[in-house]
């Protein structure tokens, strides 16, 4: 596999332009023609890194030809998916690539101009891509005529106020227009009426970033790069108790027991693996017997949970899972917009039935209620969000419902060797 996205994660620093070097990628797109790079990309399985898994030549020809100026593109870099933290990786070690990425990316698109709304605590990065833009800007890479052709573009660095749902596309938007960040009703679709009513694509950071590399080096070198049924690369990343928790770029295809055992470590001394995240904080559970699966977006859904960010979450034997299944909704719960009624009321509701059983006030029926109340929230919700936040909720009910009904039962925690604490 050859690195195409952590070339210079091994760098001390983030390359500067000279470091960085000529920008080969943008030369190679502006010699050829968007349709024939938009074509190039179509026969890839390159698909959004965000979450959804959409595939990204067919995002990037929703725009009519004659849609109104300007188009616009967006950057989604708001990362605040609890165990996600590989577009980070990219914004701190090589913020030139962004930069490339984006001028290629907006090229094909025929956008006129771009932004990208960084994640608030990523504000010391954010400050690093400002200083790559204006960099390539005195070098006559951003701003009007780049490179002498008639391909202009402006770059806009945003930093949001936070917030999780921030990172929904549609509340992306109203928060950059100065806007309250509550989802919007679609349609319209952002590719019709998206930022200040123009035609807009919103784009995951890694996605765009798998770009170049496949201008510079074609389709055959992209599928090449996968194993498993996969193509190109991915950045996976780790975290919980393991060894060595970190994000590294491997082919897309890497089985979920590579990822743990060996590039991160392996669990801590003592510690088994009793189930994981595959994809994030809104992913249901796999089990140690998925281990061997392929993590890539269709194998992953044939284990009936998803891909996402494939920031793998792991949990194991010395953690009460139920105590787990209420650090995640209580993430939820707070980053809730409060739009709508499922969402604002139903997580919270649920959440204090989990609490309940923690504190050894579980009543028999608990665990079924909390189950029927998935089954109304995510389907009644405005937007994605409260779908992504049962998920694991769902799946935990159903995968530990032994440890769940233990709690009732005996109205303690099983990992705790003191009764579980009383509800206030």
């Amino acid at each position: 596999m050859e690195a195409v996205l952590s070339r210079h994660f091994h760098l001390p620093e983030p390359p500067d332009l000279k470091t960085y070097g000529d920008y080969r990628a943008l030369k190679a797109a502006l010699a050829q023609k968007p349709a024939d790079l938009l074509d190039q990309i179509g026969q890839t399985a390159l698909r959004g890194y965000g979450g959804a898994g959409f595939p990204l030549a067919r995002k990037w020809s929703a725009v009519a030809a004659d849609a109104p100026r300007p188009h616009y593109m967006v950057i989604n870099l708001d990362e605040t998916e609890p165990g996600s933290f590989k577009d980070r990786k990219l914004l701190y070690r090589d913020p030139h690539l962004i930069v490339e990425a984006i001028l290629v990316g907006a090229y094909i698109q025929g956008s006129d101009r771009a932004f990208v709304f960084v994640r608030g605590e990523y504000a010391e990065g954010a400050q690093g891509l400002q200083r790559a833009v204006d960099e390539a800007r005195a070098a006559g890479l951003v701003g009007r005529n780049i490179l002498g052709s008639s391909f202009s573009l402006d770059i806009d660095v945003h930093l949001s106020a936070g917030r999780y749902i921030c990172g929904e596309e549609t509340a992306l938007l109203n928060a950059l227009e100065g806007r309250r960040a509550n989802p919007r009703s679609k349609p319209p679709f952002p590719f019709q009426q998206g930022l200040w009513g123009k035609p807009t694509l919103i784009n995951n950071l890694e996605t765009v970033c798998q770009v170049p590399g496949v201008v510079l080096n074609g389709v055959d070198w992209f599928k090449a790069q996968g194993v498993n049924g996969g193509e190109g690369t991915k950045l996976y990343s780790v975290c919980g108790p393991v060894k060595n928790p970190g994000c590294w770029e491997l082919p897309m295809g890497t089985t979920a027991r590579e990822l743990i055992y060996e590039h991160a470590g392996g669990l801590l001394d003592g510690h088994a693996l009793t189930a994981f995240l595959p994809g994030g904080a809104s992913t249901a559970f796999l089990l140690p017997e998925h281990l061997d699966a392929s993590m890539n977006f269709d194998s992953v859904a044939k284990l009936r949970s998803r891909f996402g960010t494939c920031g793998i979450i792991v949990l194991d034997d010395q953690t009460c899972p139920l105590d787990f299944l209420i650090a995640i909704n209580a993430f939820f719960v707070r980053e809730s917009c409060g739009f709508c009624t499922p969402c604002r009321d139903g997580l919270p509701y649920a959440h204090s039935i989990l609490e309940r059983i923690e504190a050894g006030q579980g009543r028999p029926g608990d665990r079924e209620h909390l189950l029927e109340l998935c089954a109304r929230i995510a389907p009644n919700s405005f937007c994605a969000f409260a779908p992504g936040a049962v998920m694991p909720m769902e799946s935990g009910l159903k995968l530990f419902s032994d440890v769940i009904e233990r709690h009732i039962a005996e109205g303690a925690c099983p990992w705790h060797a003191v009764p579980a604490r009383r509800a206030v």
